[in-house]
């Protein structure tokens, strides 16, 4: 059964969005007293019976609702853009599927992409909540500057992945078990040795995900599978 996804459900019979009325109506063909299912990404899954048809305005009347209990610890990453935004696409698809909870895109130092186009990937993220079948749709924030972003507060976990040499530890080693994480993924050419510096100084510990050396959407993709397959 395919997923609508409806945020503002607020009583029991609704019109779903112009967008979503389309995809029911005109690409699925679905008709009058056909059953549907829905999200408000916030939790909750809807059954609901379509009751009016309409390509533009597809009318439903809700059947019942299932709340879904959010996981025990809650995952954030923080990477920069790359420049082919495919590939960082391809991580906020992947990355929704698997499970996350928050994405800050940065623009860091050896940045090559500084600007993104929020509406679009707000869209990458639906698309894969609904095709993942998740109750919940991750937050995206805006883009933020590295150094005003190293110094926000956050309650958990921090660490901070790169590939310079030195002492740095395997996630999974590190990780404590259903506790809110934190992890900083860099550019395509890395951190800086100063923000990795100044992540140091504000708590923050260093990690490697592998032996290979990973492209960006790559190292953020492991990040969020080993937190997911740690808490499984």
């Amino acid at each position: 059964m395919a997923l609508f996804y409806t945020p503002e459900i607020t009583e029991k019979f609704y019109t779903l969005p112009e967008e979503e009325s389309k995809h029911c109506i005109r690409t699925l063909r679905k008709k009058e007293g056909d059953i549907i299912a829905l999200t408000n990404g916030k939790g909750t899954f809807y059954k609901a019976e379509i009751v009016l048809a309409h390509p533009k305005r597809c009318q439903i009347n809700i059947i019942s609702s299932t709340e879904i209990k959010a996981p025990a610890f809650n995952l954030q990453i923080a990477i920069a853009p790359t420049k082919n935004i495919n590939r960082f696409e391809l991580f906020l698809e992947k990355t929704t599927e698997i499970g996350i909870d928050r994405i800050t895109p940065l623009i860091c130092r050896y940045s090559e992409r500084k600007t993104i186009k929020h509406e679009r990937l707000e869209k990458v993220l639906i698309a894969a909540m609904k095709q993942s079948k998740k109750a919940y749709k991750p937050q995206l924030d805006e883009l933020t500057k590295f150094e005003n972003f190293i110094k926000q507060e956050f309650q958990g976990q921090k660490f901070i992945a790169h590939c310079y040499k030195g002492k740095k530890q395997k996630l999974k080693t590190i990780y404590k078990i259903n506790n809110n994480t934190l992890i900083l993924i860099g550019p395509e050419g890395d951190f800086s040795e100063q923000e990795v510096a100044l992540a140091k100084a504000n708590g923050f510990e260093e990690i490697t995900l592998s032996n290979a050396r990973l492209r960006t959407e790559t190292a953020g993709i492991v990040a969020c599978s080993a937190i997911n397959l740690l808490n499984f």
